[in-house]
């Protein structure tokens, strides 16, 4: 579904927001292009039956995004990561994974890659942590 909340009534775990730009490799903002967002609960189990941690926006006329959400959990093999696709319009799928700094697991998650960590300023530590994370896509 379309929506910038996956936070649902009784959603548990640690709040948070993820933020960012979509850029070209110019660096120029990108409008309107989709952001599809799933993830595991805060328990670490993935809804797949229905659209909870599932949702989809798009960049406003600035590139920008927001994402309200939890921490994902853990799952056997696993660090802690959000999914995305992400398409420009008539552009190709980037579909790729963001990871979340000073996470043991990292090290032991074969398919984690710190160059797609969300950054995490310190006064992220408040009630409701910031990540951020620019895309640049090829269009």
């Amino acid at each position: 579904p379309k929506r910038s909340s996956l936070l649902e009534a009784g959603t548990k775990g640690i709040p948070i927001v993820v933020t960012g730009l979509v850029l070209n490799t110019r660096c120029e903002p990108l409008a309107g292009v989709l952001l599809d967002f799933w993830q595991t609960d805060a328990e670490g189990v993935y809804d797949n039956q229905g659209y909870t941690m599932r949702g989809h926006q798009f960049a406003d006329a600035k590139g920008q995004y927001r994402l309200e959400t939890v921490m994902p959990g853990l799952y056997p093999g696993r660090t802690r990561h959000i999914h995305v696709k992400v398409q420009a319009p008539h552009g190709r799928v980037l579909t790729t994974q963001l990871y979340f700094p000073n996470e043991v697991q990292n090290k032991r998650d074969s398919i984690y890659d710190e160059r797609l960590e969300v950054a995490m300023p310190p006064s992220s530590s408040a009630a409701q942590p910031v990540a951020r994370f620019d895309f640049v896509l090829k269009v």
